[in-house]
């Protein structure tokens, strides 16, 4: 069987949309994990400092055939249509190991 990681830079005020429209699509979890970053438009200053924009990155391991429809559940749910929303890209996965009861089994139908 074949894996890919989406990996998905997001404001936090989209996360959780974004988890639940991926649970629909058939993807059993995520691991968020808080960052910071900036991006050129966002970048603010106060007394001089940068001040760095929150971000969750959600990480999914899934399936290759629940690429497509999770990719378009996270750019609806994740409004990233509207800039400064969050970017989100799938890298191929060569191994796996730990996740025979995770992953979720759906029936066609």
């Amino acid at each position: 069987m074949s894996y890919k990681a989406i990996i998905a830079a997001l404001k936090p005020d989209v996360t959780d949309a974004v988890v639940d429209a991926a649970k629909e699509c058939g993807i059993s979890g995520a691991t968020i994990v808080p960052g910071r970053g900036t991006g050129v438009r966002e970048a603010k200053t106060f007394l001089g400092l940068v001040l760095e924009m929150q971000t969750d990155i959600v990480i999914f391991l899934t399936e290759d055939a629940l690429v497509d429809p999770v990719m378009a559940a996270i750019h609806t749910a994740g409004r990233l249509d509207e800039h400064g929303t969050g970017v989100v890209f799938v890298l191929p996965v060569e191994q796996v190991a730990g996740i025979k009861e995770a992953i979720v089994r759906r029936e066609p139908g």
